[in-house]
């Protein structure tokens, strides 16, 4: 959460001269309301299934910079779908997440005891961030530009 992954995969886009597609944000459209309504309304599971059809059907259709949820990487489903794609996972520290978005943000998995909340949520997902990334990037007080370097160079996006 606030690692940059909207703004860096759109930067990434236009580098590239490809699309950039953010599943959060066909949830949101698809649903007709923000994710917290979700959360709050419908609960997390059913989140959860919006976020696995999202992100398959986004696979499926886009050939672009595809930008996933903090927790779709939760799903065994997805990780599935994700091997062997070029996935970069942006990471960031917890004192690099309560400036960029104070842990006090309307974030419905971080309510309550958000510092605590956001490093427990870390620790569960980082070694699956891991398990599906071809690159490792930390965001940690580098401008998105800067990171998107370090992602092509990476990748080897560059054009000879």
């Amino acid at each position: 959460m606030g690692v940059g992954k909207s703004t860096v995969g759109k930067l990434l886009g236009e580098r590239l001269d490809a699309a950039c597609r953010d599943t959060d944000e066909d949830i949101v459209s698809g649903a007709g309301k923000p994710i917290a309504e979700i959360f709050y309304d419908e609960g997390e599971d059913h989140f959860r299934a919006l976020e696995r059809a999202a992100v398959r059907t986004a696979l499926a259709e886009h050939e672009g910079v595809l930008a996933l949820g903090g927790g779709a990487v939760m799903a065994a489903e997805t990780r599935e779908l994700l091997a062997g794609r070029p996935v970069v996972f942006l990471e960031m520290g917890v004192a690099e997440a309560a400036r960029r978005t104070g842990l006090d943000v309307a974030r419905p998995l971080l309510a309550v005891n958000p510092r605590q909340q956001w490093r427990r949520l870390m620790e569960e997902r980082r070694p699956l961030y891991a398990e599906v990334a071809r690159v490792v990037v930390s965001t940690d007080e580098r401008t998105p530009d800067e990171v998107v370097e370090e992602i092509m160079d990476a990748l080897e996006l560059r054009k000879a």
